[in-house]
């Protein structure tokens, strides 16, 4: 710290005086030339008021009275004589000062002589600095000679000289003023943070410091530096509760996925290969807000379960572009690193037109194969417009993974949900060595409901050129397996749950997919949750005993309208709980332009104000809907302070929400009612299961979740964290890379070859 402050002050000293001296030496030249100015300003006075005097005195040849006339002007102020010449250049009159220096006309005297013109000079004279002012004299009808008027110029390097040293004064005192400011600035903005910082890294260093007092000290004066240290030490914590964690784990003698051990894992698996992503809606988008650039991370799992596996080995991200300011944050190639703080892979962006965007996502994805894929009776929209747009999109995205692909070997593809299902096929035709799969994030319905898509059969077709296809649990396999068999020519293996068409073999296996849950020790509910719960209450404006939380997308697969149904019901079989129970529906608007969405919002408002309308009294009310986006953090404390969470899903592939809630509940409190017709339902068995439709059964289970003994609540929880623990996020990408690592790819023989790469087991 002494060094830092010496290097400082020695800054500040030299910057001081240059500046001072840059300002002085201006000031000089100012002064300098100001005072020039005025020397020539009155010796061209006093030449005009002369002239007259000496022509005339030259003119009648009484050179007597000339020299009288010369030296009576002799006594002015600097002033240091006058010399009168005729045009030959000799001296015809002189001030006696000046005879022995001005005796032999100077250069200056013989240029006017000879130009007829005045001339004026700055320069020594014998041992003086002078200034020469010279004149042509004129009669009216001859040139006389010349009048020079010598100025005495030494004071004007004396007021230089003055300036120069009371500059050097004033710069000496500010220096020494600037050390001692300096000094004091550094021991006590500088100085003192910068060792509580150290102190801090220290104290984290050597795990001294709980994780709940991880916040950065005070860095105003170094925003840049208190982020980089605020993103070290997120890094080192993780780094460390993972080490720990994996040392825990060994003890026990468990085995559970880490992000960390994704990412060695991979980077074992895909050897010299690399990852590739392919999905809609991209990990991070540089929106526009005014005059800035922000960067947003979307909600999504896929960005917690991928990230490491591609910060691991350098991959690639193809997804949508779509924020406002995305195009000026790539390079010309549609290209950006991120993370942003921390550059690890590479997000590559692909343009849509808002005709590709409306047919290929909104027309067929959205009004065709999500109502065809959920049990949710919307009926499905197909157009022939929209399939147009949907493989359009597809061969544009197809072509682009291509291109990233162009150097590397054994390149693997994970295509992500329904909007690909054409790609696997067009990237196999392309790069047959190279390992693809597709994971169907939404249920896959049963042949004879698949059967109404037009275009069935291009579509099996797509999803076949991919050496795994994944689900979320074995019946959505099972439908996937039988409609293929039902639709095209293939050969279906039921013990290995393959299908082999045109000398290709696809594997179709379940993938559950989940969240992360943080390893953290039980946190007994008290104030803290008390308090989470009272700012809720405060900040909706409620008074409520207890409380429900619903989490969703406003879509008509998540039974929404059957819920409130269901809140009314219990209400209306338990009036006890009126004034005490209220449930908390979060609903992000989605897909809203589609009429559909429009109208389910209407109704889900209308459904709300109805039961508000017909129970509600004072500052209390069953149903509080909040329209709008919530990000992961804004909806973590209403988990926790929640009694109960309803997931009531129609048809759900999982439904992540139920396994968030789980997640969110490190107190092992809370009761989870979940629809028996989520793929979650399979892994979350202790979960209160209900039949969204049997508005009677998920009444009941409301009041059994709030009657329920806090003993059989906490190992409820228990059992349903363990489950998330065991199998969480990592463990789904792990698994769906491992099987695509060891799929053996059906190469044709001119890739064997040489044409396109070399056959992989």
């Amino acid at each position: 710290m002494r060094l830092l402050s010496a290097r400082l002050i020695i800054s500040l000293v030299v910057g001081v005086t240059l500046v001072s001296l840059c300002s002085s030496g201006y000031e000089v030249f100012v002064v300098k030339r100001n005072l020039r100015r005025d020397l020539q300003r009155r010796a061209e006075v006093l030449g005009e008021s002369l002239a007259g005097n000496v022509d005339r005195d030259i003119e009648k040849g009484t050179h007597l009275t000339l020299q009288k006339t010369v030296q009576r002007f002799a006594n002015r102020e600097h002033l240091k004589g006058l010399a009168v010449y005729d045009p030959a250049g000799h001296v015809i009159a002189v001030t006696t000062d000046l005879a022995s220096a001005m005796n032999q006309a100077p250069a200056v005297v013989l240029q006017t002589l000879k130009e007829d013109h005045e001339t004026d000079v700055f320069q020594k004279l014998g041992d003086a600095r002078v200034h020469i002012w010279v004149l042509p004299l004129h009669s009216p009808d001859r040139f006389l000679g010349a009048l020079a008027i010598v100025h005495d110029a030494e004071y004007i390097r004396a007021q230089s000289l003055r300036i120069w040293r009371e500059t050097f004064l004033s710069a000496l005192a500010h220096v020494v003023l600037i050390a001692l400011i300096t000094l004091l600035i550094v021991r006590w903005s500088i100085e003192g943070p910068i060792a509580r910082t150290a102190h801090w890294m220290r104290a984290l260093r050597t795990g001294r410091m709980p994780s709940s007092r991880i916040g950065v000290p005070d860095l105003e004066l170094f925003r840049p530096l208190a982020r980089e240290v605020a993103t070290f030490a997120e890094s080192l914590n993780t780094a460390r509760s993972a080490a720990e964690h994996e040392a825990r784990l060994r003890h026990e003698g468990q085995s559970q996925w880490t992000a960390e051990r994704l990412a060695a894992d991979v980077r074992t698996r895909l050897g010299p290969g690399r990852l590739f992503v392919v999905s809609n809606r991209e990990p991070y988008m540089h929106m526009r807000h005014g005059k800035s650039v922000e960067v947003t991370v979307p909600p999504s799992g896929l960005v917690t379960a991928l990230e490491p596996v591609l910060c691991a080995c350098d991959g690639t991200w193809l997804a949508h572009g779509n924020g406002t300011a995305d195009k000026q944050a790539v390079d010309r190639h549609g290209r950006v690193r991120v993370p942003p703080d921390e550059p690890r892979y590479t997000l590559r962006r692909v343009w849509l037109t808002k005709e590709e965007e409306e047919g290929y996502y909104y027309g067929f994805a959205n009004e065709g194969l999500w109502p065809l894929c959920h049990i949710a009776h919307t009926r499905p929209i197909f157009r022939a417009e929209d399939w147009k747009q949907y493989q359009k999109v597809n061969r544009k995205f197809a072509d682009a993974l291509v291109e990233e692909m162009k150097d590397t070997e054994q390149p693997v593809v994970l295509v992500q949900d329904y909007h690909f299902a054409l790609l696997p096929k067009m990237v196999k035709e392309k790069r047959p060595d190279a390992r693809v799969a597709i994971f169907w994030h939404i249920p896959w319905p049963t042949p004879e409901a698949f059967g109404i898509c037009p275009w069935q059969r291009e579509l099996l077709d797509g999803l076949l050129g991919a050496d795994l296809v994944g689900f979320h649990i074995q019946s959505h396999c099972n439908n996937f397996l039988q409609t293929a068999d039902r639709v095209l020519e293939s050969r279906i293996d039921w013990e290995h749950f393959s299908v082999q068409r045109l000398n290709h073999t696809t594997t179709v296996h379940p993938f559950p997919i989940s969240v992360n849950l943080t390893s953290q020790p039980p946190v007994a509910s008290g104030e803290a949750a008390h308090d989470e719960r009272s700012a809720i209450l405060k900040d909706l404006d409620l008074e409520a005993i207890f409380l429900g939380v619903g989490v969703d997308r406003m879509d008509y697969t998540k039974g929404i309208l059957e819920r409130f149904l269901a809140v009314e019901r219990f209400l209306e079989e338990h009036p006890r709980y009126q004034g005490q129970f209220s449930f908390i529906q979060i609903g992000a608007p989605s897909r809203s332009h589609l009429k559909r969405y429009h109208d389910l919002e209407a109704e889900i408002e209308a459904e709300a104000g109805r039961i508000n309308w017909r129970f509600q009294k004072e500052k209390w009310k069953p149903l509080v809907l909040l329209k709008r986006h919530h990000s992961h953090n804004e909806i973590q404390p209403y988990y926790r302070a929640a009694d109960l969470c309803l997931v009531t899903s129609l048809h759900d592939g999982m439904n992540l929400v139920a396994k968030e809630f789980v997640a969110a509940r490190s107190d092992e409190s809370g009761v989870l009612v979940l629809s028996i017709f989520t793929g979650a339902a399979r892994e979350l068995r202790d979960a209160l299961q209900v039949n969204p439709y049997d508005i009677e059964q998920t009444a009941e289970a409301i009041r059994a979740a709030l009657e329920m003994d806090p003993e059989e609540k906490q190992s409820r929880m228990q059992h349903m964290r363990r489950a998330v623990r065991e199998h969480n996020i990592y463990e789904w990408a792990g698994s769906l890379i491992t099987e695509l690592s060891e799929v053996r790819l059906d190469i044709p023989d001119r890739a064997v070859n040489g044409t396109v790469g070399t056959p992989a087991a």
